[in-house]
């Protein structure tokens, strides 16, 4: 199969051999593809190497033979974001999750689409834990295992005042008291949920979208199967990313 011309977006690219990169990139209309580049770190071909850093958006030419599709040729369509400290390892964070969670060849337009508007948010100067969050919630409803944050599990409206845990297979529990439930800093506020299902421009409070960090790590992880992202890791779990910026 031939692609050609195919908007995507660059998610890694390691070096194969001598002269060679793999890439892994999420596409338009392919989902996210795995490509070897032959050649790509020869003396000649600066345009495509620079083409094939992370967060790039490019149009790329490829055939695709078989696990790996042979990239032709690629071109850049934008100048990616120049990003430092927090922000680039909130890019080095979504793109595992998007490399960890989207199967390759199933095409994931939603998703795509969810990583523009990320990519845009990141060169902005919003709250940064408020763009992985949105980002998070779009990805796992693109990939059909999301919650629309209207409703609880049970089907009833969320409750702006009161508290939820989010089960990874049921939803959102609400918590009936403080009484009782030991620990809830893994819960979120509805008031967090109702605004990250409107997904706006307007963060909640701090206090709150720490809670949400906490109550949608278990869905991730469940997602994850069990096996922890390296970005949480080398993070110290997002905690620096928590707070407003």
């Amino acid at each position: 199969m031939r692609i050609v011309g195919e908007p995507a977006f660059i998610l890694h690219a390691r070096p194969w051999r001598e002269s060679s990169l793999l890439v892994e990139a999420l596409t338009a209309t392919h989902g996210r593809l795995g490509l070897l580049g032959r050649g790509v770190r020869g003396p000649k071909q600066h345009a495509l190497r620079a083409a094939l850093q992370p967060l790039q958006c490019v149009r790329l030419d490829a055939v695709q033979r078989g696990e790996l599709a042979q990239l032709r040729n690629a071109e850049a369509l934008d100048a990616a974001p120049q990003l430092a400290g927090e922000a680039a390892l909130a890019a080095f964070y979504v793109n595992e999750l998007v490399l960890r969670l989207a199967p390759r060849g199933d095409p994931q337009p939603e998703l795509f689409d969810a990583y523009a508007r990320m990519r845009a948010r990141l060169r902005g100067h919003g709250p940064l834990a408020w763009t992985l969050r949105r980002f998070e919630h779009e990805l796992l409803g693109a990939l059909g295992v999301g919650f629309d944050f209207l409703e609880d599990g049970d089907g009833q409206p969320i409750d702006p005042a009161a508290r939820y845990r989010i089960d990874p297979e049921h939803g959102p529990r609400r918590l009936l008291s403080d009484r009782g439930h030991g620990d809830r800093s893994d819960a979120a506020t509805g008031r967090a949920l109702l605004l990250l299902a409107e997904s706006g421009d307007t963060p909640p409070e701090a206090e709150d979208l720490a809670g949400l960090r906490r109550a949608l790590r278990p869905v991730l992880a469940h997602q994850l199967g069990g096996r922890p992202l390296k970005s949480w890791e080398l993070m110290g779990d997002l905690g620096r990313l928590v707070r407003p910026v």
